[in-house]
């Protein structure tokens, strides 16, 4: 078998960070399992919403900041904001703690790999042929800026015995190379043969390369000078 690393968590701490950000050795297992509820709620309750991801923060024990990244926000905040209050009055009554909400709008859905693989999984769920499904996204996603997208389907495809896998492919998608902005996004559509997995790789170009340090830098690192190490 291939060994495989996540994309995503290949890139941690380099170019992507983490959707959670805290720390605490005593509560950790109380803060993931309530982070997953979180989730899990939000996700559930704006099914249609197109969130992508929903970023989470402990500023202190008794407060929880929430920042949902969507391409609709507009059903996330509700006319007036009634919607956005409700949400929040849900999640302090669920942790116990201070909840504090913000939405960022996606500029394009379509470079998103998590809403691109709901968009098939949708289609798919809607009988439409996968290798057609498949098809039709990967020529609108190149053409609103993607450098390169791969699709795999994988299940009991058109209700056959025997599951199999789909593969397409468009551009390119370097997933080895650490610089390149790789996104990655996994979903089910719920057939009545059973569930059937999509997976979704984006490149969306590759990260700012880091800067060349300057003539004058590098000659005092040679020379050993005390200054040198105050650079960050």
């Amino acid at each position: 078998m291939g060994q495989k690393t996540h994309p995503i968590g290949f890139r941690l701490g380099i170019h992507r960070k983490w959707q959670s950000n805290w720390f605490s050795e005593k509560k950790a297992p109380e803060y993931l399992l309530e982070d997953y509820r979180i989730r899990e709620l939000i996700q559930k309750q704006y099914h249609g919403a197109g969130i992508a991801e929903v970023n989470i923060e402990r500023p202190t024990d008794d407060r929880v900041s929430i920042m949902i990244r969507t391409a609709r926000p507009g059903i996330i905040i509700g006319r007036g904001g009634a919607e956005i209050n409700n949400l929040q009055a849900t999640l302090e009554k669920m942790t116990g703690r201070r909840v504090r909400i913000s939405i960022k709008e996606i500029d394009n859905p379509d470079l998103e790999a998590i809403l691109v693989a709901r968009d098939v999984a949708f289609r798919i769920e809607n009988r439409t042929p996968p290798v057609r499904a498949m098809k039709e996204i990967i020529e609108r996603v190149m053409a609103n800026g993607a450098q390169g997208i791969k699709i795999r389907v994988s299940g009991r495809l058109g209700g056959a015995e025997i599951a199999r896998s789909v593969e397409q492919m468009a551009g390119r998608v370097p997933l080895q190379t650490i610089r390149a902005d790789i996104d990655y996004g996994f979903t089910e559509a719920r057939t009545k043969y059973g569930p059937i997995g999509i997976k979704v790789w984006l490149y969306r170009g590759d990260f700012r390369p880091l800067e060349s340090p300057s003539p004058s830098l590098s000659s005092s690192v040679s020379r050993g000078d005390s200054d040198a190490t105050t650079i960050s």
